[in-house]
């Protein structure tokens, strides 16, 4: 007879079909939310053709308009990871939904460039929900699975972005078959996406619990241990911020997750204009790139932990060089391909490279320091946000063209992967980790989906 695990520990196994442990509803409701906090985020971009056409939009101003949408993101992930360390997920991500889902709603109500442009930073602050999702599954998953738990939420999170690209164009199609004109149909489209994050906010406030222990608001009265931890959250923020492999990882993420971020804003209009192709069509093409964290992004993760299981932490470190790697150098091909079957296969297969950088990155994070976990999460995820802003700048140039920037951007990603042999481990670090993997892989067996932590559902949620 198998022996129950103890409430507190976290899950050493990712049952993806599974919703009745707390582990799993959490991933699950998790995902789910991140998923549609992208489809707000980038609701708009498929139809940025129409919005172009009716604001007489310049190159300089759409360039103004990608960055708007990803500058704001730097600061909200800054402060949503100090916020989880504080008073936990489930809070953080319920608030920000609902605060989120209003300027999506409301963007309709923009009349010209600058209206439109203060809208488009205002939905931006959705994307700090990335920081929540890694660091919820960061605190429920144990070191054998975090790497794949962390890609596959964000993954699936991602593919949001694609989705956007290929619906958005669908529900604008669908209002203007009813009679709507192009300026009134992509306003009512907008308002999809927005009650759905308001929607959300509630399941996710209602069906979620902070740790496999609970939630904050009830450990902090009943947990003496977790009290102090809490407590020494400040010097760990100190701590997280001096440490030199936390903003060598910004810098990394910054040229995965920032060129995704790129490409989802610029991917629809690029191929409408280099191979004058219909807004729809266009939007089902772009689409494609986001379409691949089906299993891309899982697929870093997953192979970033079982390097990690081979060769330590060191091993998550060197996958993260490759991939980022071979992003930089798929990206540069995607550029220099001017016929159309070849550039969607390049493209997927960029996809695929950025994709899996990301989930990697993040295979490592949770383990360069365990007491900040939401700090770093925020600091690393911002840098997917600096590294988009930096590439609108590129993108806004009137001098440049978009074949032209994403060709400097590929050579950007290929020296950014060298920053990858800076993120270092201790002997110390690497013989501790070892040292726990050894103790989860153990329980890897047991049947978690048994176990009920401390505070069910039922308890912390009154």
């Amino acid at each position: 007879m198998k022996s129950k695990v103890r409430p507190s520990i976290k899950s050493a196994s990712l049952n993806l079909l599974s919703f009745k442990a707390p582990y799993m509803r959490s991933f699950h409701i998790t995902w789910m939310a991140f998923f549609l906090c992208f489809f707000g985020w980038f609701g708009v971009a498929p139809l940025m053709a129409v919005v172009r056409e009716e604001f007489q939009l310049t190159k300089s101003q759409i360039g103004n308009i990608i960055i708007s949408s990803v500058m704001i993101t730097i600061f909200a992930r800054l402060l949503i990871g100090w916020l989880c360390d504080r008073i936990g997920p489930r809070i953080t991500y319920s608030l920000l939904l609902l605060i989120g889902s209003f300027p999506v709603m409301l963007i309709g109500l923009s009349y010209d460039y600058t209206s439109f442009l203060i809208f488009r930073l205002m939905i931006g602050v959705i994307g700090a929900s990335f920081v929540i999702t890694q660091y919820h599954t960061s605190v429920m998953f144990a070191p054998n699975v975090v790497g794949t738990a962390n890609a596959t939420s964000a993954g699936w999170g991602n593919l949001g972005g694609g989705v956007t690209q290929m619906v958005m164009p669908l529900i604008f199609g669908v209002f203007i078959s009813l009679g709507y004109l192009d300026a009134q149909a992509w306003r009512y489209s907008m308002v999809i996406p927005g009650i759905a994050l308001f929607i959300m906010a509630f399941v996710y406030y209602f069906y979620t619990q902070d740790t496999p222990e609970g939630n904050f608001s009830d450990l902090k009265k009943n947990n003496p241990e977790f009290r102090a931890k809490t407590k020494e959250s400040a010097g760990a923020f100190l701590a997280a911020v001096k440490d030199y492999r936390v903003w060598g990882l910004f810098l990394i993420y910054g040229a995965c997750f920032g060129v995704e971020l790129t490409i989802n804003n610029i991917a629809a209009l690029y191929y409408k204009d280099y191979f004058t192709l219909d807004v729809k069509t266009a939007g089902l093409i772009a689409g494609l790139f986001g379409l691949m964290n089906i299993f891309a992004r899982s697929l870093g993760g997953f192979v970033g932990d079982k390097a990690g299981i081979r060769w330590g932490l060191k091993g998550r470190v060197y996958f993260l060089f490759i991939v980022l790697f071979l992003e930089g150098l798929s990206l540069m091909l995607f550029s220099r391909i001017s016929v159309l079957p070849l550039a969607i296969g390049s493209m997927v297969i960029f996809s695929l490279f950025v994709q899996m950088a990301e989930g990697a990155t993040f295979s490592v994070v949770p383990f360069v320091n365990k007491k900040a976990v939401g700090t770093i999460s925020g600091i690393v995820g911002a840098g997917g946000n600096a590294g988009a802003v930096a590439a609108g700048f590129l993108f806004k140039a009137e001098g440049i063209s978009y074949q032209q920037g994403l060709l400097i951007l590929g050579a950007a990603v290929t020296a950014i992967s060298l920053v990858t042999f800076f993120v270092r481990f201790s002997k110390d670090a690497e013989e501790a980790e070892k040292s726990e993997l050894k103790e989860y892989l153990k329980i890897k067996d047991e049947s978690l989906d048994e176990v009920e932590p401390a505070f069910a559902y039922s308890k912390s949620n009154k």
